[in-house]
């Protein structure tokens, strides 16, 4: 939870309780349905939280805006996201209910009032959204294809509407059909040598 504080030292106390409870909710609940890598609970607020908060080290959410995180799984990065920007909401969507049954245990005991979790396939989701942000769920291309119809026309903003992706390694044959891409290496933020080749990948869609 040190590492959290040290990069976002602005954060309100109320933010800093919710972040500092993720760790023992997720041992508790991942007892039951195995969510996370046993192993990577022991650097927990490295490889999920802070991870999952390099997007908001690039990027900031609007308030009023509608966030899809698409495969959340455990609830990364929404999770960690809807806590930093709490006026902001975000729809954690996966297709396996019994990890969504446990993002929706999290969200409940966090009392996330701006966080909904939906087991659905993200093709198949009828909403409509600003932005769309994912963790290793496939390829770019393939998650591009299942949400190219689920923005709204409009952007409530100056940033155009799009997806965030957080990803490690060369991603360069994955980036050939999008060459308006922009990349964020998170070792500029971050200096722990986990993050030297991970980055959040923006994306417009407009």
């Amino acid at each position: 939870m040190e590492l959290i504080k040290k990069y976002f030292p602005d954060l309100l106390d109320q933010q800093i309780n919710k972040l500092s409870l993720l760790k023992d909710l997720y041992a508790y609940w991942n007892s039951y349905v195995n969510i996370i890598s046993r192993r990577k609970l022991y650097n927990f607020y490295q490889q999920h939280v802070l991870f999952c908060l390099g997007i908001a080290k690039v990027f900031s959410f609007f308030p009023g805006s509608c966030v899809m995180d698409l495969g959340t799984g455990g609830g990364f990065p929404g999770i960690p996201l809807s806590i930093i920007f709490p006026h902001t909401e975000f729809i954690l969507v996966d297709s396996i209910s019994k990890k969504i049954n446990i993002v929706e245990k999290i969200i409940h005991n966090l009392q996330l009032k701006n966080a909904h979790a939906i087991c659905i396939r993200a093709e198949k989701l009828e909403y409509r959204f600003d932005f769309v942000v994912s963790r290793y769920v496939a390829k770019i291309e393939k998650i591009h294809n299942w949400i190219k119809n689920k923005f709204r026309c409009k952007s409530n903003c100056k940033i155009k509407n799009g997806s965030l992706y957080i990803k490690g390694g060369d991603l360069s044959d994955e980036l050939k059909k999008f060459p308006h891409a922009v990349e964020y290496p998170l070792r500029n933020y971050f200096q722990e040598s986990f993050f030297i080749t991970k980055k959040v990948i923006w994306i417009s869609n407009i």
